[in-house]
């Protein structure tokens, strides 16, 4: 029998701190960089968007590569990229880790609207009670005190 595979995640992390680093006037390019990155990978992004703080990618991943490794590589890319291309004064990272969501093919066009509506949700909420409530959707247990980085305790 041939081999078949349709892995489709909402992948979600932010910038350290979730400062607001990611600005309109460039956040698309990195997310084309990313896009680049990832069809390196033998994956594809079939969505991408999110605000300042935060990305939001609908991927298809390529089971020859582990979900962390994949995303650790994009993230570790984009990181250099924004970081050489000199978008920030100083220097630009990533917080550590990524909420990473199965989705199914059946909700492929209500998650690509999703993360097209970034901002218009993010007026609503913030990113870290959507974040809690991914993980809280998922049934993902968690310590609250651990699932982002606070700069006052770095």
């Amino acid at each position: 029998m041939s081999t078949h595979h349709g892995i489709l995640l909402h992948v979600i992390f932010s910038t350290k701190y979730r400062r607001r680093y990611l600005h309109d006037a460039w956040r698309e390019e990195v997310f084309a960089y990313i896009g680049g990155t990832v069809k390196d990978h033998k994956a594809a992004m079939l969505k991408a968007g999110g605000i300042e703080d935060h990305v939001h990618l609908l991927l298809r991943i390529h089971p020859e590569f582990a979900i962390s490794k994949t995303i650790q590589l994009l993230k570790t890319n984009a990181s250099k990229w924004i970081n050489e291309e000199r978008k920030l004064p100083g220097r630009f990272q990533w917080q550590r880790g990524y909420g990473a969501f199965s989705v199914s093919q059946s909700m492929v066009e209500v998650v690509k609207a999703y993360i097209s509506n970034q901002r218009a949700h993010h007026a609503q909420q913030t990113f870290e009670r959507e974040y809690i409530g991914f993980l809280d959707k998922h049934k993902i247990q968690y310590d609250p005190k651990y699932v982002f980085e606070s700069e006052f305790l770095a």
